[in-house]
This record gives C-alpha cells, structure tokens and sequence, in this order.
C-alpha cells in the first residue's frame, strides 16, 4: 500500500499547534516542514513509542524555525 501524504499550508505562527494538533492525531509516519520556497527545513519522524517529553525538544526547534518563517508548508506521511 503507497503511503499517503497529505499538505496543508499555514502561517508560521500555526505552526507549533499544527505540529502538536498532527502528533495527537496519532496517524502520522512523518512530518516534515518546507519553507516559502519550498526547501525542507525539518523532518520529524514519529514512531509509536514516542511521547511526552521526547517529544519537547522537536517541539522547541519547529517554535525556533517558525520564528524565521512566515509562511510554511507542513507535510504528512501517514502510515
């Protein structure tokens, strides 16, 4: 079965709630964030075993590159 991949596009400041809003959901493989350019700037693989607090420091880092972004592209690999 190909994997799917669904894309949304959103303002920088959405985000860290997005990323959160997508791991909850508990579908997701893969995410990976592009730029206004369309440059990958982030891939975060998510596994079923991870939660909580490994999951604080990814968190932190897509706060840092939303910070030097505008506009962003979030993309998700499901299983």
């Amino acid at each position: 079965m190909p994997e799917q991949r669904e894309e949304f596009k959103i303002d920088a400041d959405q985000l860290v709630k997005k990323v959160k809003e997508i791991i909850a959901a508990g579908n997701a493989r893969t995410i990976i964030i592009k730029n206004e350019q369309g440059v990958e700037v982030m891939s975060l693989p998510l596994t079923v075993g991870v939660v909580g607090t490994l999951l604080a420091a990814p968190l932190v880092a897509v706060g840092a590159i939303a910070a030097l972004m505008t506009k962003c592209t979030i993309i998700v690999v499901k299983k």
